[in-house]
C-alpha cells in the first residue's frame, strides 16, 4: 500500500480498498464507493504530482489498523491517514484523509 502511495498510483491502491471508503480531501469530504474511491483518488494523484510517501507513525486500534505519514506532491505536502481493517484474509482500506500540512 506504501509502494502505491509513493508512486502515485491509483490502480495499484485500488486492490486495497474495501467496498465503501471514506475519503477525506481538502476540498471535500464523502463516503465513496470502491470505483468512485478509485477515480476520486486518481484525479487527487494526478491534479497533485505525487513525489513521495514517508510513513510517520503506525498502530492499532480496537482491531483496525491506521499509518500516518506525508505525501509529498508538487502541490506541497499532505499528512495523510489511512485506516485499515482485517477482512478474511486481507487488510482493506475503509478510510483515507489528505490534510494539506501546515
Amino acid at each position: 500500500m506504501a509502494v502505491a502511495m509513493r508512486s502515485g498510483n491509483a490502480g495499484q491502491l485500488s486492490q486495497y480498498l474495501d467496498t465503501r471508503v471514506d475519503i477525506s480531501l481538502p476540498e471535500k469530504s464523502d463516503t465513496y464507493s470502491k470505483s468512485q474511491a478509485e477515480m476520486i483518488i486518481r484525479d487527487f494523484f494526478s491534479t497533485n504530482g505525487v513525489q513521495n510517501f514517508q510513513i510517520r507513525h503506525k498502530g492499532e486500534n480496537g482491531g483496525s489498523e491506521y499509518c500516518v505519514g506525508i505525501l509529498q506532491t508538487k502541490n506541497g505536502d499532505y499528512r495523510t491517514t489511512l485506516f485499515m481493517k482485517q477482512k478474511g484474509d486481507r487488510q482493506l482500506l475503509q478510510e483515507l484523509r489528505f490534510q494539506l500540512a501546515q
